[in-house]
């Protein structure tokens, strides 16, 4: 089996026209398509947005029986579909079968007249779903008749995001291993790297799967309940369950991008100044002002092939599940693992600071 990369995410919403005004606006994406009954989307409005070569399907059920409406009420707006681009969906899902997945929707076809795209499903990891997706034709008729393209009113900046870079799933205790199991014996993927972290009495398990073809990236975390409960028991608890913590997107500049979010609204998370004390000790020479990356808030990390720089957005959600991650790697093949201690110990170093003033 093919994976060549990521052809879109599907986010469940509890309503597509107010979260694709946020993601326009806040993020830069631009409206490109839309559906619904009238198109042949039984129950559904969904809209299409894209920015560089990302592009996200927003979908709500208009119906209490939905499979969005149900996944909505029970997780929030969240990931709900993990589409992935094969060259025969066809035969990849009768491989996927004969490993032992699940089927949801079996290989269906539409046509219009300058594209075709097969589609199928099989159910994943917690409540997401894998779609294979397979084109020919013109790449831009994301689901020809069912998908009608659609102008945006946001304005027509450069796209400042090129691609997913990676999706961080959370799991329940005990479900790593088998989470890992389920990329590695479906989907051919193989784990790159694992780690314990332990840090203020908190402690995490991560294992990171990929696809052969490096398109697919997938951050697996799942808490040690030996520790103090920390950041992913609070995501199991808000979200009901396992699933997709966090997207990050890869930028060729991640200041540029930084700049252009914050100034349409995003927030990203605080980053205390003591951080950058030593910061060039920790990682070695940074290829950027420190000064701006304080004033910015990002973050730097290395890894044997280099450095990544990141920065992690607030929340948009109300149950402050899922965030989004700007990434740019010179070289680094992680995933700032490093940035972990580095930020408590900052934060005590702060926090030390602040109490000698007050003595």
């Amino acid at each position: 089996m093919d994976i060549r990369g990521i052809d879109h995410i599907e986010l469940y919403v509890g309503d597509a026209r107010q979260a694709a005004f946020w993601f326009s606006t806040a993020v830069g994406f631009q409206l490109c398509g839309q559906g619904g009954p009238e198109t042949g989307l039984t129950g559904q409005r969904s809209l299409l947005l894209r920015h560089g070569d990302i592009r996200l399907l927003l979908t709500s059920g208009l119906d209490a029986d939905h499979p969005a409406a149900r996944y909505v009420h029970r997780h929030g707006d969240g990931i709900a579909v993990v589409a992935v681009e094969v060259d025969d969906v066809v035969g990849a899902y009768a491989e996927l079968l004969a490993r032992g997945a699940t089927g949801v929707t079996p290989p269906t076809t539409v046509t219009g007249a300058d594209a075709e795209v097969v589609t199928a499903e099989v159910r994943g990891f917690a409540d997401v779903r894998h779609r294979l997706v397979q084109r020919r034709g013109d790449r831009d008729d994301f689901l020809p008749g069912l998908i009608m393209p659609a102008r945006s009113t946001a304005d027509d900046a450069d796209p400042v995001l090129v691609e997913v870079d990676h999706l961080a799933v959370c799991v329940p205790p005990g479900e790593l291993d088998g989470t890992v199991r389920h990329f590695e014996e479906l989907f051919g993927f193989a784990q790159i790297f694992e780690e314990h972290v332990e840090v203020a009495g908190q402690g995490m398990n991560s294992k990171v799967v990929q696809s052969p073809s490096g398109g697919v990236t997938v951050v697996l975390l799942e808490p040690d309940r030996t520790r103090r409960p920390g950041q992913i028991d609070a995501f199991l608890d808000q979200h009901a369950g396992g699933g997709v913590q966090h997207l990050g997107l890869r930028t060729d500049d991640i200041v540029t991008a930084v700049e252009s979010l914050g100034r349409r609204g995003v927030r990203f998370a605080g980053t205390p100044g003591a951080y950058y004390d030593t910061l060039e000790a920790r990682v070695g020479r940074v290829d950027a002002p420190l000064d701006r990356l304080r004033e910015l808030g990002v973050l730097v990390d290395s890894d044997h092939g280099g450095q990544l720089l990141q920065i992690f957005a607030e929340s948009m959600h109300v149950r402050r599940t899922l965030f989004l991650e700007l990434i740019e790697r010179r070289g680094a093949s992680g995933f700032g693992s490093g940035n972990i201690k580095a930020l408590y110990e900052a934060k005590e170093r702060e926090l030390a600071t602040l109490q000698g003033v007050g003595a």
